[in-house]
């Protein structure tokens, strides 16, 4: 079926959330012709027709933690890049009692419809430029005009692929390619792209090739499959769940106070902790930082933080990369 937005909008509006795609009936295409890269801008969310099954999340992972984070995303989904400044604040404060599983959802199968005034990939450059506005998070919508992206499933496939040799080194990955798509205006379904970025995330790229052309295909597809089963509506959709069973939902852009309080109704005992929010911690914990990422991080506002980033470049601490949409910064 396809991806549906919470409520209907012009053409001219932000398109700040991520759905995917999928065959659906005759009469929930008539009802629902919208592209799945479009969604409700207030919300930051983008919705399917119900399924009919359960939304609800079973412990479907390890006990390791007493929170459990299910957290469906994709590649080139512009609201979970929007979410990364909530999410490393997350692991930093809760990170003790808190695991987060990543899963692919399978944003964008391919090209062939059209719906929503977009039918291909040139028409979404303008919608991503105003979607690194509203989240003032780089993006780069020119990427879908000097080298468009067919599908976000090779990019998909190759980060279960990461997974299976490392789970954290995955995540690295993962921050790679999205980097690269966002500001770098790079097309991550070329495996060029993917063999780099696993290298910059210390992935041994034979295996993560051999695992990308075998394995991995199914462990995608199982992905999807889960999604369907938990009734995953769009992206990002994040179920945060306890031992019990007991689960909350975080759905859609949201700020991190949304993230905190639905960790502490699964898990009253939830220990957050004081992190040290120098830029020699932060650049040592993350080797690069917007400035959104780092005022959020050394909770300062971004006047400050941006004038902090600027004395660390001038000083030789940092570089900055830029983009029409703003920078990325990295320690030296």
């Amino acid at each position: 079926m396809i991806f549906r937005c919470i409520s209907s909008l012009l053409l001219a509006a932000a398109f700040l959330g991520c759905q995917g795609q999928t065959k659906t009936s005759t009469m929930e295409q008539d009802s629902a012709k919208v592209n799945p890269l479009l969604c409700d801008p207030e919300t930051g969310i983008c919705e399917i027709p119900t399924t009919g099954e359960s939304a609800a999340v079973q412990r479907v992972v390890s006990n390791n933690k007493p929170v459990q984070i299910v957290y469906f995303t994709d590649p080139i989904c512009s609201s979970c890049w929007g979410i990364e400044p909530q999410l490393r604040r997350l692991k930093l404060e809760y990170g003790g009692d808190v695991e987060i599983n990543y899963h692919m959802g399978g944003l964008l199968p391919d090209w062939s419809y059209n719906s929503g005034g977009i039918s291909k990939p040139s028409d979404v450059a303008h919608h991503w430029d105003e979607v690194s506005q509203y989240y003032k998070m780089p993006i780069d919508g020119d990427v879908w005009l000097s080298d468009p992206l067919p599908s976000s499933y090779p990019p998909s496939i190759a980060f279960k692929a990461a997974q299976l040799q490392d789970k954290s080194k995955a995540i690295g990955f993962l921050r790679v390619l999205r980097e690269m798509v966002f500001l770098q205006k790079k097309n991550i379904t070329k495996w060029e792209h993917m063999e780099q970025a696993g290298l910059r995330a210390g992935l041994d790229t034979k295996q993560l090739k051999a695992d990308y052309e075998g394995r991995a295909k199914d462990l995608f597809n199982e992905d999807l499959a889960l999604g369907r089963k938990l009734g995953v509506r769009g992206f990002p959709t994040i179920f945060i769940s306890n031992a019990a069973g007991e689960s909350e939902m975080v759905y859609g852009f949201k700020p991190y106070t949304n993230f905190e309080a639905a960790i502490k109704k699964v898990y009253a005992g939830a220990a957050k902790t004081e992190y040290a929010k120098d830029w020699k911690n932060l650049f040592n914990t993350y080797p690069t930082l917007t400035l959104r990422e780092f005022a959020e991080l050394s909770e300062t506002s971004f006047t400050q933080a941006e004038q902090l980033l600027t004395n660390l470049v001038n000083e030789q601490h940092t570089e900055m990369t830029s983009t029409k949409n703003g920078a990325i910064w990295s320690k030296r």
